[in-house]
């Protein structure tokens, strides 16, 4: 199958097509008689030097999910990221805290806010990393915690680490807030000047 693919690329490609078209010149050059004897060489030799002339194929451009793509991916895994908190058993204080953190990327994750590619990178970071990382290791951390009393508590770097991420989607939330606001500045200084 990968040898009769190739052979098919081969026959549709721009240098086979090019070197036919030559070639048939070259047939048409020896029916008139010009080529004499050697037409075999007159047809090859313009099939041969039309392969040569023709532009190289090019490959496809790969096609890269733009950020309406991503950010549906993003939340499906989300979606993923909130039945897997829904399972695992926290202090109410961090439940409180994941509850404000999630409340917060749920709104940041709405069609039309965030597009710029830093802003996904990290919200994918948290979610797809940050987040599950964090639980996950509080969730080991705090059974082997049992065994080491007076060991800092494990919801501790829990709550700071909660704290750190939600401080990065504040960021990102007030960074799109800004945007908003010159937007909207600049569209009535627009609209003022344009009734001038």
């Amino acid at each position: 199958m990968g040898t009769s693919s190739r052979l098919l690329g081969f026959v549709e490609s721009r240098k086979n097509l090019t070197g036919s078209v030559c070639g048939l010149a070259g047939v048409g050059i020896s029916l008139t008689g010009a080529a004499g004897g050697l037409w075999p060489l007159v047809v090859v030799g313009l099939y041969a030097a039309g392969a040569l002339v023709a532009p190289p194929e090019r490959p496809d451009t790969p096609h890269f999910p733009d950020a309406g793509e991503q950010l549906d991916a993003l939340r499906d895994d989300f979606a993923t990221l909130r039945a897997y908190l829904a399972d695992v058993e926290l202090p109410p204080d961090t439940r409180e805290r994941l509850t404000a953190f999630d409340a917060l990327v749920e709104a940041l994750l709405e069609p039309g806010w965030v597009s710029d590619p830093d802003h996904l990178h990290v919200l994918a970071r948290a979610v797809r990393q940050d987040v599950p990382e964090a639980v996950d290791t509080f969730v080991r951390t705090r059974w082997w915690s049992r065994f080491t009393p007076g060991a800092e508590p494990p919801e501790s770097h829990l709550d700071r680490q909660l704290a750190a991420l939600h401080e990065e989607m504040t960021a990102i939330a007030s960074s799109l807030r800004d945007a908003e606001a010159i937007r909207q500045e600049v569209h009535t200084r627009y609209v003022e000047e344009r009734g001038q």
